[in-house]
Order: structure tokens, then C-alpha cells, then sequence
């Protein structure tokens, strides 16, 4: 099987801008789907504005809203995702509004997801046949969340769950944990690293995650499954900032936030208040297997730290500057 023409539901988001990205590049025509105008213009703008690339303003929480503007596309990715402090209230409304929408389509759907409805590991590397015994809330909304995607309700829609670790890349925003960190970096601001900084953690550098969910998605064979799509290895927050710093000249402090810091930091930002209960991924971190999807896709895409690192500080920098002068020439516009 081959994918005939993509749908990403939450464009404009980390994961969803880098598979959009990498379903473009492959010539698919595409259709981005967001609420934000603006975002979707800027995405489009980053990418050059192909001409194999449909912009779609909707509301994933209203299926009939996806059905309009889904065309005749043939796989739907589901990028759209939720703030932590609105997991328990909104995931699986919103993953039901797209299985709702999929189901009247008939077509296939790739839900992106992580790793927490393992909980902890009692095996390591995670296989997808790995328990799932979560502990946490998050985790238990999550299993939840699989177990409504991959439920019997859909007989016309089919859908397979690609499971990430943490990521980092150009796209990653404030929804990932070493998003905002590497975006402070690359500001030359102060910044803040969520979790322990002297544990070796996985990650994936999200190009990369893009290009190996795009090959999964277009096996047939695939749907009806969880996919685990592993990380370049291991990296300590510590060498993560040293990379960082390394390529942009920074060197403003980078605080490591755990339990009190995040806590307290909670009373104004609900979100980080969120982040408490999933540190202890920080301090046993888990890593990903990834002999199914060798076995029956292809090779791990695997891009050096070194070399994922830099490049995303450089493009973080590439874009404050775009940001800098459209925020001029907008104010000059005004005065003239």
C-alpha cells in the first residue's frame, strides 16, 4: 500500500508539522488541518508553499468539521493533542471526534502517542508487548485512550498507534518537555530543564520520527497495531545543554526542575504542576525497542545527537530572527 493523499489533524503542532513536513517532501498531496489560520499560513510558508499542500481551518473536537475538509484522502494522522491539565477531560473526546470522523470516511487512521501507559518498565528495551500497568493518571488516561482507538465500536475505520519517546527538533513547542528548553537556549535566555540532567534518557529527533512513521503508515499490514518508533539512543541533560550551548554561544544558565521547583511553579502554570507525577520517567527512564518495526518495516533512523541538537538550535535561531524583522517591518507598516 501506498499513501494516496494524508490528512494531518493538528498541523501546526510538534509532531504534526514535522510528518506534514515529511509527507510534502515525499510528494503526497497533504491536507493540514488546524484552528489557527496563521499557523497553518506559517507552516505552508516554511515548507514554500507546495502546491501539493491543502491548509484547513477546523475544529478537531467536531468530527463533521474533519469531514469537510478531509477530500478524498486516504490516511489521517492524528497529531491534535491536549494540554496536560485538560488529559483527563479532553484526550478521548477529542481521539473519538477523529475515530468518528475516520469511521464515516472508512479510512485509516495514525494516532501518535507516547509511552506512558507502560508505566514503569520491567523490561528494557520496551517491546510493544511490554505490560501495560500504568500508575499514574496520565498513564491511565492513555491506556484508556489506546483501548477506545484499537475498540471494536469502529468497523469501518482502522488505526494503528506509533508510540514516541520524548522528542526534540525545529517543530518541538512547550508540549515537549526539552521543546521550550532548547528554545530558551537558542534565545540566549535562561532556561529550564524539566527532570534529573545526570540520567542518560532516550530521545527522538522528530525529522526522524516523521520519516519512520510516513514508511509504517503506508504498510496495509500495519493497521490494527501499536508501533513503537525508538529514539537516536541515550543523552543526559547535561550533554544535551553542552551540545545546545555549543551551537548558538550560549551561556545562560540552564536550572534543572524537579518536584519542588515544578510545584511551585504549578501555582501560576497549571501545566507544570502536571509534570510532577511523570518524573519518575527522568529518574528510570525506559527506552523503546525497535526490532518489530526493523523486522517488518526498515532500518532505525537514528540522526547523531550532536548533529539533531544543532541543527534544531539553529533553526530556533533562524526563526526568532524571521519573527524579529515580520515584528519590524508590522511596526514600521503602522507608523507609515
Amino acid at each position: 500500500m501506498t499513501i494516496n493523499k494524508a490528512m494531518v489533524v493538528g498541523a501546526t503542532g510538534g509532531t504534526g508539522a514535522a510528518i506534514t513536513e515529511e509527507l510534502v517532501k515525499r510528494g503526497i498531496p497533504t491536507i493540514a488541518f488546524g484552528r489557527s489560520r496563521q499557523k497553518l499560513e506559517q507552516l505552508a510558508g516554511r515548507l514554500g508553499n507546495p502546491v501539493h499542500l491543502k491548509l484547513a481551518m477546523g475544529d478537531a473536537m467536531r468530527p463533521a468539521e474533519i469531514i469537510a475538509q478531509a477530500g478524498n484522502a486516504d490516511v489521517m494522522f492524528h497529531c491534535a493533542n491536549v494540554p496536560y491539565h485538560e488529559m483527563a477531560s479532553k484526550l478521548i473526546p477529542l481521539g473519538e471526534s477523529v475515530m468518528e470522523a475516520a469511521e464515516q470516511l472508512a479510512i485509516k487512521v495514525v494516532a501518535i502517542d507516547g509511552i506512558y501507559p507502560y508505566g514503569r518498565r520491567q523490561s528494557n528495551p520496551v517491546t510493544e508487548g511490554h505490560p501495560k500497568q500504568p500508575h499514574t493518571k496520565k498513564g491511565k488516561v492513555r491506556l484508556d485512550f489506546e483501548r477506545m482507538l484499537l475498540g471494536k465500536r469502529w468497523k469501518k475505520a482502522r488505526v494503528m498507534i506509533v508510540r514516541l519517546p520524548d522528542y526534540y527538533g525545529p517543530t518541538a513547542n512547550e508540549a515537549s518537555y526539552l521543546g521550550s528548553t532548547l528554545e530558551a537556549i537558542a534565545a540566549g535566555k535562561m532556561a529550564f530543564f524539566i527532570g534529573n540532567m545526570t540520567v542518560p534518557r532516550e530521545y527522538v529527533y522528530l525529522p526522524d520520527a516523521a520519516a519512520m512513521i510516513a514508511e509504517v503508515a503506508g504498510h496495509d499490514e500495519a493497521y490494527g497495531q501499536n508501533w513503537n518508533i525508538p529514539g537516536g539512543g541515550l543523552i543526559s541533560g547535561r550533554e544535551i545543554v553542552r551540545i545546545a550551548r555549543g551551537a548558538c554561544g550560549s551561556s545562560k544558565p540552564v536550572i534543572p526542575l524537579k518536584k519542588i521547583g515544578l510545584s511551585l511553579l504549578g501555582l501560576g502554570v497549571p501545566v507544570m504542576k502536571e509534570v510532577v507525577e511523570m518524573l519518575y520517567l527522568t529518574e528510570e527512564p525506559l527506552t523503546l525497542s525497535g526490532a518489530k518495526y526493523e523486522k517488518w518495516i526498515g532500518p532505525i533512523i537514528a540522526t547523531p545527537f550532536e548533529e539533531g541538537i544543532t541543527a534544531t538550535v539553529k533553526a530556533l535561531q533562524q526563526a526568532n530572527t524571521a519573527a524579529s524583522v515580520q515584528a519590524s517591518q508590522t511596526a514600521d507598516s503602522r507608523i507609515v
